[in-house]
């Protein structure tokens, strides 16, 4: 059986950012679900991506774009046939390490100079990156017009989830594979591989050039290795 294909956005991003990858793993024969991810602390996310895994018979991939890795890490490992992780640009954390403590580990990071708060009336602080240093920063292989776009409708996260430390990892007990931009200014390089090997990856790519939006500007580099992902251990 061909296992579901589960795809987290992150942080500044949202569903159709895995529009492209979502047409390749479908003509590939998958089922997909692009889950919308909260964005607002990795306990909750991760809960809500549980839920959806819940609702899939027969084996599930999951997939995680930027903080969405934190998310994935974090899924309930019984809420269903897990049977690989794929991180796209995304933090593969160990037990209580966050997204910010990640992040600060290797140098290379620009985003704290690019993010705007916005203060929420339940105690919380928005983050989102200001939008004329949208394409610089998230997204600098991906054309002028379509980064305005992606600016324009990007999904703050909150200052809490970013900050807030990881459970027990589910890469601990599940195959992962990571794939991220060499040219990446929200994630270091540097810490990408770092995790990567952490993790013991069946493989990595590191895409020359590359940005953060690995699954907009790379779609089919992406997709072909979600697809790797969903043959181990499923018999296709």
């Amino acid at each position: 059986m061909r296992p579901t294909i589960v795809l987290v956005h992150g942080a500044f991003a949202e569903s159709a950012s895995w529009d492209e990858v979502v047409d390749r793993l479908l003509d590939a024969g998958h089922s997909v679900v692009a889950a919308a991810n909260p964005l607002r602390s990795v306990s909750a996310d991760a809960a809500a991506v549980s839920d959806v895994v819940r609702t899939i018979d027969g084996p599930v991939v999951l997939v995680a774009h930027s903080y969405g890795g934190m998310v994935i890490s974090n899924v309930d490992g019984d809420a269903g046939e897990i049977t690989g992780l794929v991180y796209v640009a995304a933090f593969a954390p160990v037990a209580g390490e966050s997204a910010f403590s990640l992040a600060g580990m290797f140098p290379g990071s620009t985003l704290g100079d690019a993010v705007q708060p916005t203060p929420r009336s339940d105690g919380t602080t928005d983050l989102s990156i200001v939008q004329n240093r949208f394409h610089a920063q998230f997204c600098a292989d991906v054309p002028e017009a379509q980064a305005r776009c992606m600016a324009v409708t990007q999904r703050p996260a909150t200052l809490e989830a970013l900050q807030e430390p990881s459970g027990e990892p589910l890469w601990k007990r599940i195959p992962s594979w990571f794939v991220f931009g060499e040219e990446d200014r929200n994630i270091p390089v540097a810490l990408e591989h770092y995790m990567a090997e952490r993790a013991a990856a069946h493989r990595t790519i590191e895409i020359p050039g590359a940005s953060h939006a690995v699954s907009v500007a790379h779609p089919a580099a992406t997709a072909r290795l979600i697809l790797e992902a969903a043959t181990v251990n499923v018999g296709v």
